[in-house]
This record gives C-alpha cells, sequence and structure tokens, in this order.
C-alpha cells in the first residue's frame, strides 16, 4: 500500500530522533523503538504508551529528579512518536491485508 505521507513520516522521525537535542539521539531512538530503555524510564514510557492521558504532573515531578525539563520534552516526544508509529504501521498492515 502507498503511504501518501511517506516523506512528512520520515521527516519528522529524522527531527525528533536523529535531529540535534538535549538528550543522545541514540537514546531518543530506543525510547521510540521500545528497546533498552533506561530503568528510571520504563514506567514514564510506558504509560505514555498505552494510556498517554493519564500521565500526570506526578509522572512528570519523579522524573525531573534526575532529567531536565528539555530532556523530558525529548523523551515525551520520542516515546509517544514511537507509540504512533507502532500504530500506523499496524493500520497499514490491516489494510494490505484487507
Amino acid at each position: 500500500m502507498d503511504d501518501r505521507f511517506e516523506a512528512g513520516r520520515r521527516a519528522l522521525e529524522e527531527a525528533v530522533l536523529r535531529g540535534p537535542g538535549v538528550t543522545d539521539p541514540e537514546l531518543r531512538r530506543r525510547i521510540a523503538e521500545r528497546r533498552e530503555i533506561p530503568a528510571d524510564l520504563v514506567a514514564l514510557v510506558d504509560k505514555i504508551e498505552r494510556h498517554a492521558y493519564t500521565v500526570t504532573d506526578e509522572d512528570l515531578a519523579a522524573a525531573k529528579t534526575k532529567y531536565s525539563e528539555d530532556e523530558l520534552f525529548e523523551i515525551v516526544v520520542a516515546a509517544a512518536l514511537g507509540s504512533a508509529l507502532q500504530r500506523l504501521h499496524a493500520g497499514l498492515r490491516a489494510l494490505e491485508n484487507a
């Protein structure tokens, strides 16, 4: 199936996961791909993936003990992008198999 938004999606992935930022691009990629996530971020990333609407200020405050606000922003965006891409690919596969 043709993904007419592929170029835009790839540009977004490039910017979020490999572009300049406060966090290491490798960390952002691992978070988006759900692999080798630092133990102190597992609960937050899991919550973003499964129930993003339930993330609270308290969840972020716990992470702020180790990460700056800029780092947390990039971590949250990478986690959200990873979840979105996972759902997109599942949807595209379903359409191909329909």
